[in-house]
C-alpha cells in the first residue's frame, strides 16, 4: 500500500534518480573519450601544423609569405570572401524574410533548396558550374563569343564559393524570424514607418547577432573551401589559386615549410572565427539558442 501522511493523504512518491545520474566511472569514461577524441583529431593536428610551419625558425616561416604566388593566393582568398559573404548576407536576409513573413506555394521546396549545398559534394557543385559556363557548357558558346571568362577565372571561383556558403546566413536567420513573428513589423507599419525604416529599426536589431553568427560561419567556409574551387579554378599560379589550393601545390612540390605556413594562416583564421563564435555564444547565448532549437 502507498505510504500516507499524518493527514491521511497519500505521500508523494520518493524522487527517483535522474536519468543523467550515471556512475562516476561511466561519467569519467565518457568525458575522457570526448577529450581524447578532441586531442587526437583537433588539437594535435593543429599543433602539428604550427610546429611544421616553424620547424626551420621564425625567419623561414615569414619568408614563406614573401613568395609572390602565395601573396596572390592570400589576396584572392580575401577577395573571394569579401565578395561572396556580403552577397550571401543579402540572399540570407531576403530568403529568411520570405520564408518567415510570407506564405507562398513551394515554400517547403524553397527551404529544401537552401539546404542543398549541405548535401551536395563541393566537387559536384564545381562540376555543375563547368557544365554551365565551361567552353563546351550550356552557355559556353555565348561566353566565348563575347570574350567573357567564368571558368578558370575569378568569377567562377566566386560563384562556386557563393554556392557552397549561401545556406549559412539563411539557416541562422529563418528560425529566429519565424519565432519572432510579424507583430513588431506590423506595429511599425501602423505607426507610419516605411518598409526600409522598419527593417533597419525593428527587424535588423532583432536578428543582428544571429546574422553575425551566420556571417562568421560563411566567412570561415569561404576562405577554407577547396573542392568546388579546385574544379573551377584551373590551378593557374598567381591568378586562380586560393590559399587551400596553394597549400596543395606547395606540398606536392615538397616545399613543406611554405605549405604549412599557409596552412597555419588558414588555421589561424579558423581559430579567430571559432573564438568570435564562442564569444557570441557566451554573450548572446539565449538568442542563439533559440535559433539553433529550430534550425
Amino acid at each position: 500500500m502507498p505510504e500516507t501522511s499524518t493527514r491521511g493523504v497519500p505521500a508523494p512518491p520518493a524522487p527517483s534518480a535522474a536519468v543523467t545520474d550515471e556512475a562516476p566511472l561511466t561519467r569519467w569514461v565518457l568525458i575522457g573519450a570526448a577529450v581524447a577524441f578532441l586531442l587526437l583529431f583537433l588539437v594535435l593536428p593543429l599543433i602539428a601544423i604550427f610546429a611544421e610551419a616553424l620547424r626551420r625558425g621564425i625567419a623561414a616561416y615569414f619568408a614563406s609569405f614573401a613568395d609572390p604566388d602565395t601573396q596572390d593566393a592570400i589576396r584572392l582568398t580575401l577577395l573571394v570572401a569579401a565578395i561572396a559573404v556580403p552577397l550571401n548576407v543579402v540572399f540570407g536576409i531576403a530568403a529568411a524574410w520570405a520564408v518567415a513573413k510570407f506564405d507562398f506555394a513551394g515554400k517547403s521546396l524553397f527551404v529544401t533548396f537552401i539546404d542543398l549545398p549541405f548535401s551536395v559534394s563541393p566537387v559536384v557543385s564545381g562540376l555543375v558550374f563547368v557544365l554551365l559556363f565551361g567552353a563546351h557548357g550550356v552557355f559556353g558558346g555565348f561566353l566565348q563569343a563575347h570574350d567573357i571568362r567564368i571558368i578558370f577565372a575569378v568569377p567562377g571561383i566566386v560563384l562556386a564559393t557563393i554556392f557552397v556558403t549561401f545556406p549559412f546566413v539563411a539557416r541562422e536567420l529563418i528560425p529566429l524570424m519565424q519565432e519572432q513573428g510579424t507583430a513588431e513589423e506590423e506595429a511599425a507599419l501602423t505607426l507610419g514607418a516605411s518598409g526600409f525604416r522598419m527593417f533597419l529599426t525593428v527587424t535588423l536589431p532583432n536578428v543582428k547577432w544571429a546574422l553575425l553568427y551566420g556571417v562568421l560561419l560563411a566567412n570561415a567556409r569561404a576562405m577554407g573551401e577547396f573542392g568546388a574551387v579546385s574544379v573551377v579554378s584551373g590551378h593557374i599560379r598567381g591568378l586562380t589559386n586560393t590559399m587551400p589550393l596553394q597549400v596543395e601545390i606547395l606540398y606536392n612540390e615538397y616545399a613543406f615549410v611554405g605549405a604549412f605556413a599557409v596552412a597555419s594562416l588558414l588555421a589561424g583564421l579558423a581559430l579567430v572565427t571559432l573564438v568570435a563564435k564562442a564569444l557570441l555564444e557566451w554573450r548572446y547565448g539565449d538568442a542563439l539558442a533559440r535559433t539553433h532549437r529550430h534550425g
